[in-house]
């Protein structure tokens, strides 16, 4: 049996992270989480005693030292490409201090994910991970290196971008980036090769492309994408897009925010192939092609089991705080619409709350809310074109159409959430059931004299709205 290592995860709450934790856990390994907010991390029930959690900021040297010294590795999957125009030295800074971090341990073995650079002009997302991944070298420990291009998975950022085009557009007027090169790898192979390459000798102190078989322009993938989906598909590229306008493209059309799509775009000019796969016979494992990886991708969807997606990242919005720091509802200054009625069938309201938002609706007049969404998208917001990621299951973090869970106890019967959308303030909305009361609360604590035209203005629309809601949710209406 394989002997149990204590493994230190950075991006735990991420994409990679989350799908990485439960196979470390499987092999028996002790995980130390490294998270920068408690209440966004639920621990499997199962493995609560091979789980560590610690809050820390590697942004934040001085609390650095919360890092126990007795660690045997660790996986750096730590990424600020979308939250900031100024990533590139977010990501130096974050790197720099894992590096004076992990010194300061017995760590034996280090492992970064990364993207393939096999271009001489690289773009600036590219030249940051692999700016990063220099800084990581220089620590005193062994030190592996993958380097993925894009990864196919249910939640994925490119399998979104690729699904919200190709089921949106039935014709597709694209830029000629469309015709650059790539070699997709799918995220179980992805998962697989972090497994594998964990404390192997074989793979220390070097670097490895991890690909699938297929090299394919981003119009194949599309084109690919359809015939899986078994959709007729145009796409038509034209070479007078600019990349601005190439931004803006994909922020209407996907869920994606603005930051992570001027980010893509400048990466998608760039081929993105596989220089060497000699880390297939390395670690015996030969990933998957692109239409295999596709299928898996939408079996996990179709089982409701999508472990994780990049829209929980807090990144994909504009919420870039702590989500404890939120979770007290203010009253000062705020202005509130309370309702409350009672409820015949405490359990059947519940699964009411906890469907809400996504596929579901909002259960009373969806077509302001689409309006609304629209509007936010015209305005740089997020929009509702981020759904959820699971249909029935919630927890603190998710993303939610426009808005973030701050807080999800289903035993409690409380779910809580705050506004992602483009607003002149600060909104909450609430429900809780107690008892057989159901109380729905929204809170606007507006900034400044636009904050309180604004709600005076929507006003009716929430009297609409919210007591619509509030039925539904009761099943007083149907």
């Amino acid at each position: 049996m394989e002997t149990t290592k204590t493994i230190l995860l950075t991006g735990a709450t991420g994409y990679i992270g989350k799908r990485l934790l439960p196979v470390l856990l499987r092999s028996g390994h002790h995980v130390i989480c490294c998270v920068r907010d408690k209440n966004r991390m639920l621990i499997p029930e199962d493995y609560e005693s091979q789980v560590t959690l610690l809050e820390v900021d590697f942004l934040e040297a001085e609390n650095l030292n919360k890092i126990p010294n007795d660690i045997d590795a660790a996986y750096y999957l730590m990424h600020s490409m979308s939250s900031s125009a100024d990533y590139e030295s977010l990501e130096t800074k974050v790197a720099a201090n894992f590096v004076a971090a992990m010194n300061s341990t017995s760590v034996e073995h280090v492992i970064y994910l990364s993207g393939i650079v096999n271009d001489e002009e690289l773009s600036k997302h590219l030249q940051s991970r692999k700016k990063v991944e220099g800084i990581l070298a220089e620590g005193a420990y062994n030190f592996t290196t993958l380097r993925a291009g894009i990864i196919v998975g249910s939640g994925s950022a490119s399998f979104e971008i690729i699904r919200d085009l190709v089921e949106k557009l039935p014709v597709m007027i694209a830029p000629k980036w469309l015709k650059t090169k790539c070699q997709p790898i799918g995220i179980r192979d992805v998962i697989t090769f972090l497994e594998r390459s964990l404390l192997n000798t074989a793979t220390y102190n070097n670097h490895f492309d991890i690909a699938g078989p297929d090299v394919l322009t981003y119009k194949q993938m599309l084109v690919g994408f359809a015939k899986t989906r078994d959709l007729k598909r145009w796409v038509f590229t034209v070479p007078v897009m600019t990349p601005r306008l190439s931004s803006y493209w994909l922020f209407f059309v996907t869920s994606t925010s603005y930051n992570l799509a001027v980010a893509l775009v400048n990466s998608m000019k760039v081929n993105v192939v596989a220089s060497s796969t000699e880390i297939n016979e390395i670690l015996e494992h030969h990933p998957a092609d692109y239409k295999t990886s596709l299928e898996r991708a939408f079996t996990k969807i179709e089982q409701n089991a999508v472990i994780s997606s990049w829209k929980d990242s807090l990144v994909s919005g504009r919420f870039q705080e702590n989500i404890s720091e939120y979770i007290k509802v203010p009253e000062y200054g705020c202005f509130r619409d309370y309702r409350q009625t009672e409820v015949d069938d405490v359990q059947a309201s519940l699964e009411r709350i906890w469907s809400i938002g996504g596929t579901t609706g909002w259960y009373y007049g969806d077509w302001l809310w689409k309006i609304r969404g629209f509007l936010d998208k015209i305005f740089g917001g997020v929009g509702l074109r981020r759904g959820r990621t699971n249909p029935d299951h919630i927890e603190a973090g998710d993303a939610l159409d426009f808005w973030r869970v701050l807080y999800a106890d289903r035993d409690k019967k409380r779910l809580l959430l705050f506004a992602e959308m483009k607003v002149p303030g600060e909104a909450w909305l609430e429900f809780e059931i107690k008892g057989n009361t159901l109380y729905q609360r929204a809170t606007f604590r507006p900034k400044g004299i636009l904050g309180r035209m604004y709600w005076y203005a929507v006003f009716p629309a929430h009297g609409f709205v919210f007591n619509g809601m509030l039925m539904s949710l009761a099943g007083k209406r149907r």
